[in-house]
């Protein structure tokens, strides 16, 4: 049976007449990189801010490391590392300073002190510019010390609220080997974002989050099965090869565009040896399967956010 690490049920967090979580149920088990994939506006920071104690919900449950928790939890929040979407870094101080300050308040004290802030700065590659304002430093470099702040007291959960906003690609690539080696070395990672390729790249698992309430949580294989695959097959006479197409099996709809036809499947690839030998001769074949953006905005709606 699974260790569920953090369980969620019926969330709900309003500010006034606003309601920012509308009933956010998921379960993230010890050891998982799960993702958390919105838009602006979905809610996402308002549910960091929640699970890691910043804020607490007015209704439901969120249950860490088997407990009931709020923001009276001392003890579990210590257990818990956040790299916020603002920085969370003080740019008059030194990379060596500001993680010397934020490991203090986590209890680290001494050679344990001294030698965790020399491991970090070396994660992150800022060794270098550990005796350098943070101030100074690039945007991605910021993200990277951002991170180290969140990891310092060795947490068992790690929050990444947007965690490569404004980053260069070297440093964004750095994070993501950061967060997998981190995770690989059991840390429980829960990565927000609304950036699609970087959810599909490192989180097996994945919820969708919108308007404050969770749309889809599943594998990334599983979401992509629910919308269909399409075939467009270019044919000498694609009026006559209709209805040899509509008897193999799992074809769901067929449409003729022009000298083409449009095949639509739930599971396409196995079917297209069967689909060539319908229509005979084939000049062109173009196989469109769903991505997760197709998913992301066939839940979401495809409207600008602000």
């Amino acid at each position: 049976m699974t260790s569920h690490l953090l369980t969620t049920r019926e969330v709900r967090k309003s500010y006034g007449q606003f309601e920012a979580l509308r009933g956010v149920s998921f379960d993230v088990a010890a050891g998982e990189l799960f993702g958390l994939l919105g838009p602006n506006g979905a809610g996402k920071t308002t549910l960091m801010g929640v699970l890691s104690g910043l804020t607490d919900h007015n209704a439901g449950e969120v249950r860490l490391f088997g407990e009931v928790f709020s923001r009276a939890n001392r003890e579990s929040r210590r257990r818990i590392g956040l790299a916020t979407q603002e920085l969370a870094i003080y740019p008059d101080l030194t990379a060596r300073e500001n993680l010397q300050f934020f490991g203090k308040l986590y209890g680290l004290r001494g050679s344990d002190l001294t030698v965790r802030v020399k491991e970090m700065l070396a994660t992150v590659e800022l060794t270098d510019r550990a005796d350098l304002r943070a101030g100074t430093f690039s945007g991605g470099m910021k993200r990277r010390l951002n991170l180290a702040v969140a990891l310092i007291h060795r947490p068992d959960l790690l929050l990444l609220d947007e965690p490569t906003t404004g980053v260069d690609p070297q440093s964004r690539n750095h994070i993501f080997e950061q967060v997998r080696a981190q995770n690989a070395a059991g840390l429980t990672v829960i990565y927000t974002s609304h950036y699609m390729e970087e959810v599909q790249s490192l989180c097996p698992r994945i919820a969708i989050l919108d308007h404050g309430k969770i749309l889809a949580n599943d594998t990334l294989p599983n979401l992509l099965r629910t919308l269909d695959s399409s075939a467009v097959l270019t044919v000498p006479k694609p009026a006559a090869a209709i209805d040899a197409v509509r008897t193999v099996a799992g074809v769901i709809s067929v449409k003729v565009e022009g000298d083409r036809l449009r095949v639509t499947a739930k599971e396409l690839p196995p079917l297209l040896p069967k689909l060539l030998t319908a229509v005979g001769e084939v000049s062109a074949l173009e196989v469109q399967m769903p991505t997760l953006e197709n998913v992301f905005l066939s839940l979401t709606g495809k409207g600008l956010r602000d």
